[in-house]
């Protein structure tokens, strides 16, 4: 059992003890706050509410907020109204429920039949047409409570509800980038099921609610890294399978820079992909300007592809067309590749393009000193690149060839250019995915390849001595995998950062499984208008 989990069970023990003294001034025997559950049964007695009620303390999740109910409403039962006592009443109830069993505190009666009493006297004034005396009783309600305090009460519910269901059930998610596209896309807002796939329970416990890792309209983040967790999940409704749009944490996330419009892991900086992309920000890393930021599993930034290969099998990608286990794997039919378009003329009519799906980022025009005229930059889908070839019968389009492409050699994972040379996007592996339980013997290409999870994931320290490797200060040949691990890739082949560039996903980072999108905008923005139809459809397009 975890540290929390006996906090749990401490606090539970020291609270039916502080209930002893408790229910015999109610009128109850002291025993009965002793006995696990029947406490909670006859808590609900004295508040006026059914023995029953406390049947909801079985519940995960929903037990939090049913004994917040109860240990309130006990508490004002002994005339104990303002918000301190109902605060002090769920933070810390051993200590307070102690207090008031050793006060001078009297039980008075149950405070929902008092509430209720009262509040048929104002309906009963109301309906006799007594209306000073209505107002009199309303004037006078001891249990009224202030414009301000209903508004506290009620932020402070909402928050705690909505960051129990975010962390416990699901949370919503937005699509930042093109990745997936054309099966989801820049704008779309998704629900997120955390317990398909095995509830995680969660690891970082000292954190804003609401907010996954940064703080707005601040350079910090927003949690505490310790204290934490151990990792541990319950039981799934279904396993993670080939094709599935998965939820997960970036593997590579855990050391990273944060610049305000994207963040870089410590491997974009060390394999040139900052350089490339934006010489400045590499310039800051470089110099100490920009300082590293160290997150633990569950504080990794969110990402979403579709899982191409689960654990133990065997991946490889020749010319395009992705091979699981030496068969042809099932295309999704939404999968969009990078083309060359040559257009006949710029009086070409492409109004059109975002009814198709073609986003004004899908379709970029080209440098005319190295290009034909007139030329673009095209993400398609087959449907797609048919319609845009039927604009204009002098339309050219033409498939990039990434392997004449000039591109650093340590780019894509494994980072190992020695071992796995001429790897492309479009020709890539083969590559064997770590299932738990099996064994590797290794080699220094293995090691170049299964190095992150032995160490960073499955948390060994590994040594290269003598031409020996050393595990745990122990001479191996070989490594057991302890983790199943996933082979995620986004639909949009060509404009995808996925395992092709940080490799495998263990299961300990998968977050949940995408359930529909509940809401759509044009490219992510407003004035771009609502995707109606995209509204309340399946966030698994296959």
């Amino acid at each position: 059992m975890t540290w929390l989990g006996w906090f749990f069970v401490v606090f539970y023990l020291l609270l039916s003890i502080s209930w002893y003294k408790v229910f015999e001034k109610a009128g109850k025997e002291g025993w009965k706050a002793l006995v696990p559950g029947y406490n909670y049964w006859v808590a609900s007695e004295l508040i006026g509410r059914k023995p029953t009620h406390a049947l909801w303390m079985l519940f995960p999740v929903v037990n939090f907020f049913t004994h917040a109910g109860i240990v309130i409403d006990l508490a004002r039962s002994f005339g104990r109204y303002s918000f301190l006592d109902s605060l002090l009443a769920v933070v810390a109830g051993p200590l307070y429920f102690g207090w008031i069993g050793l006060s001078n505190d009297t039980y008075i009666s149950p405070i929902l039949n008092r509430e209720q009493d009262y509040l048929d006297k104002i309906k009963e004034a109301r309906e006799s047409g007594k209306s000073k005396l209505v107002m009199k009783l309303e004037k006078d309600n001891p249990f009224s409570k202030s414009p301000i305090r209903e508004w506290v009460e009620a932020i402070v519910f909402a928050v705690f509800a909505a960051g129990f269901i975010r962390m416990f059930l699901i949370e919503a998610y937005v699509i930042p980038t093109p990745s997936m596209e054309g099966s989801l896309l820049v704008g779309d807002f998704l629900f997120v099921s955390k317990a398909h796939y095995g509830l995680r329970m969660p690891q970082t416990v000292v954190m804003i609610p609401l907010l996954h890792n940064r703080l707005p309209m601040a350079d910090g983040e927003s949690y505490l890294s310790k204290p934490s967790l151990p990792y541990r999940r319950l039981k799934a409704i279904e396993s993670v399978d080939r094709n599935d749009p998965v939820v997960f944490n970036l593997p590579v996330g855990d050391s990273v820079f944060v610049f305000p419009d994207r963040t870089w892991t410590v491997e974009d900086f060390r394999y040139g992909a900052v350089r490339e992309s934006n010489p400045q920000y590499h310039t800051q890393i470089e110099s100490g300007m920009k300082k590293l930021v160290v997150r633990p599993v569950d504080k990794k930034d969110h990402y979403i592809k579709r899982c191409i290969g689960v654990a133990g099998d065997s991946l490889q990608i020749v010319n395009r067309q992705v091979f699981i286990n030496g068969k042809p794997a099932t295309n999704p039919s939404t999968l969009q590749y990078m083309y060359i378009v040559t257009m006949p003329s710029s009086l070409v009519n492409t109004s059109s393009f975002s009814d198709w799906g073609i986003a004004s980022t899908d379709f970029q025009p080209l440098d005319p000193g190295r290009f034909p005229a007139n030329s673009f930059l095209l993400f398609a889908t087959d449907e797609e690149k048919a319609k845009v070839q039927g604009l204009d019968a002098g339309v050219v389009i033409e498939p990039i060839n990434f392997d004449s492409l000039p591109q650093s050699p340590y780019k894509l994972f494994p980072h190992a250019p020695e071992y796995f040379s001429g790897w492309t996007l479009d020709n890539y592996g083969p590559v064997w995915i770590p299932k738990a339980g099996e064994t590797v013997k290794l080699t220094p290409a293995n090691l170049a390849m299964y190095r992150r999870c032995i160490t960073v994931y499955e948390g060994n320290q590994l040594e290269e001595r003598d031409g020996a490797v050393f595990i745990n200060g122990s001479k191996v040949t070989s490594y057991t995998f302890k983790l199943n691990y996933y082979w995620m890739m986004g639909d949009n082949r060509h404009n995808s950062e996925d395992a092709r560039f940080w490799g495998f996903v263990p299961e300990d980072h998968v977050v949940g499984k995408p359930l529909f999108i509940w809401f759509s905008l044009k490219e992510n923005s407003l004035a771009k208008g609502v995707n109606w139809k995209r509204i309340f459809t399946s966030a698994d397009k296959r």
